[in-house]
């Protein structure tokens, strides 16, 4: 009777104060530092909407933790001798959140969707090499190409490629990236545009035992005090990024872990170099000597960065290490000088991005590049000005001079690192060589990359294209950050991947 009365009064407690139980559901909250553009991983230019995609889609292919290549929904897959063709076979049983079936008609439907130019997606570039798809049999499709892309397979893993139920782009259509349908762990709950995106547990997901939290609420928190704040009173489960100089506050706290990671992103400014002076490659090269990267890396990140050893951060496939161009201040003066710049020159410098961070490197840039006697006007952007005056317009029409912005190459290989930033047909509005650099040279080294599938040709054709852009100085080659999050320990199996997306598949709270 006495237990009864008991059981009663927590009972009635709940009720009055809405509390919850200890046998509450696991919800996760993810505080992340952006709003999501879309749901529609083909149509999101950000890592941050593709990463929360993940919640609710899977590809063919993806990455581990470590940015290592494994199958997912792909079985196994053969290349063809002439690199033109790919024949996957797919896992069998497995189903869409809406009970559709998961099968070779299905990718067929994605990746004609996503090789149209007509469809208008943002990610277009990832499969534009797609000449058809068919259908061999229920779980085997053969992908044909255009020309051979040796890089392929890893275009299927990346964020873009998800597998999203054709039933659903039918009766959505363009409003597809409302209404979320894939095979992941969780399906779509709730977005409420301006605070979170909640999924929840798939009871049908094919993984047994997967997943182990019931759902995952991702909340959008612009302000980097306000999120390592929600860490300390319990309001967030995991946060990223951790703004640096929280990190020794939140160390202190014995309920939180500080996570750093290696990553694939890479800071730098890039240089116009169609413009004067910057067409000049001693300009471009005083600019290099001009700023001390391990200073900027003390000053801006925390020391949570090293300096750029490349074009291409080392965890990428093919990529070529260099020692990172020293601090030279006298040698900068005196390239200016044979350039024809004794007394330097006034320019400008703008961001892609208007956080603290960027703020920091901007101050540091201006300050750094005055002493050597470059004169630069800083401005740091939000996403609306980056799109209108910089991704939206050609070399004619650009305002663009120094530009400071980053790249994670999330295929994990070479060609996405190099060809979207350097090739000279990928200058703006089509892809992100600000720089507008081109190089003859580089662009057949781009091409021959892909045309063949020996990686030893290959490691030597991306190589010398490394060796020629690290030479000519399109950029001041900043830093390769390292990754900070933060997490409740009670947290497990959640991880910030090398190109600043989430695995957590496998996440589970205690």
């Amino acid at each position: 009777m006495t237990q009864k009365r008991s059981l009663l009064a927590v009972a009635v407690l709940l009720a009055v104060t809405g509390a919850a139980p200890a046998w509450a559901a696991k919800d996760a909250v993810i505080a992340v530092a952006s709003n999501f553009t879309t749901l529609d991983p083909y149509d999101a230019n950000d890592t941050l909407s593709q990463a929360v995609a993940k919640s609710f889609y899977q590809g063919l292919f993806g990455f581990d933790k470590d940015m290592k290549l494994v199958n997912v929904l792909a079985d196994s897959y053969q290349a063809s001798a002439d690199g033109l063709s790919y024949t996957i076979k797919l896992r069998s049983g497995i189903k869409f959140h809406d009970g559709s079936e998961f099968n070779a008609e299905a990718v067929k439907a994605n990746l004609d969707r996503a090789s149209n130019p007509d469809s208008l997606l943002k990610r277009y570039n990832l499969f534009k090499m797609i000449d058809k798809t068919e259908v061999v049999d229920p779980t085997t499709v053969k992908i044909v190409l255009k020309a051979p892309f040796s890089a392929f397979i890893n275009n299927l893993a990346h964020p873009a490629a998800a597998m999203i139920s054709p039933a659903a782009l039918k009766q959505y259509g363009k409003e597809i990236g409302f209404h979320p349908v894939g095979t992941g762990p969780y399906q779509f709950d709730t977005w409420n545009q301006t605070d979170y995106v909640k999924v929840k547990k798939f009871a049908g997901y094919w993984q047994p035992g997967l997943p182990k939290l019931d759902s995952i609420t991702w909340r959008p928190v612009v302000d980097n005090n306000t999120r390592a704040a929600m860490l300390q009173t319990g309001e967030a489960t995991f946060a990223f990024p951790i703004p640096y100089e929280q990190a020794k506050v939140l160390q202190n706290n014995d309920k939180l872990a500080v996570v750093t990671a290696p990553s694939i992103m890479q800071r730098y400014i890039s240089i116009n170099v169609t413009q004067k002076p910057f067409d000049d490659p001693k300009v471009r090269q005083a600019l290099n000597y001009a700023i001390n990267k391990q200073a900027l890396i003390k000053v801006a990140f925390a020391g949570y960065a090293v300096p750029a050893e490349g074009p291409v951060p080392p965890s990428i496939d093919f990529a070529t290490r260099y020692q990172p161009w020293p601090y030279d201040p006298a040698k900068a003066r005196e390239l200016l000088k044979q350039a024809g710049y004794p007394n330097g020159f006034t320019t400008t410098l703008w961001s892609s991005h208007n956080h603290s961070t960027a703020q920091k490197v901007l101050q540091f840039a201006q300050q750094q590049l005055a002493q050597v006697g470059v004169k630069v006007k800083v401005t740091a952007m939000d996403a609306g000005q980056r799109a209108a005056q910089v991704e939206s317009v050609g070399v004619k029409d650009t305002g663009v001079r120094l530009f400071y912005t980053g790249w994670s190459a999330s295929t994990g290989e070479a060609d996405w690192a190099l060809s979207p930033l350097f090739a000279s047909q990928s200058a703006p509005p089509k892809l992100f060589n600000t720089a507008f650099y081109s190089n003859p040279q580089v662009d057949r080294d781009l091409g021959d990359a892909l045309a063949t599938t020996d990686r030893a040709r290959k490691q030597q054709l991306y190589k010398d294209a490394q060796d020629r852009i690290w030479a000519d100085a399109p950029w001041i080659f900043l830093a390769t950050e390292r990754l900070l999050s933060a997490n409740n320990k009670q947290l497990s199996g959640f991880y910030v991947m090398p190109d600043t997306s989430f695995s957590f598949e496998n996440a589970d709270l205690k």
